[in-house]
């Protein structure tokens, strides 16, 4: 039994803390981290895991089309060209950096698309949820 208040209020934060962990597995709320989508069990599937950067790189490709980015009112671009985009997946990914592409839409809703690499540079003791199909 815990009865110096300073001692329960440590005990009332760590099982905050271990609750709060515990919901992120299995919660929408996205990591900070992007080696972290690696502990989010309920967000990996097959058809989301790759061996083939090819792959990857046209599962980015479609979501970026289906849900383009907003074009600004005065003609400047908002954000980095599709084409620089995949220029820069296919030169990271390899070597083991994960790429997000995040940006608004023409409706305001916000666009995040994420490839983690797994094994994680980042993270190395994250294991890979799934084996990639």
């Amino acid at each position: 039994m815990v009865t110096d208040p300073e001692d329960k209020k440590q005990q009332q934060v760590l099982d905050r803390y271990r609750e709060a962990a515990a919901e992120f597995q299995t919660g929408n709320m996205p990591p900070l981290m992007t080696g972290h989508w690696l502990l989010k069990k309920n967000h990996v599937t097959a058809d989301r895991t790759w061996i083939d950067m090819g792959i990857a790189l046209a599962w980015l490709t479609k979501h970026y089309e289906e849900n383009p980015p907003y074009e600004r009112t005065d003609g400047l671009q908002a954000y980095c060209s599709l084409e620089g985009k995949l220029e820069y997946a296919a030169d990271v990914l390899p070597r083991g950096v994960d790429v997000s592409w995040v940006h608004y839409t023409a409706s305001k809703n916000l666009l995040s698309l994420n490839v983690v690499c797994c094994p994680n540079r980042v993270h190395p003791d994250i294991r890979c949820p799934l084996p990639p199909s």
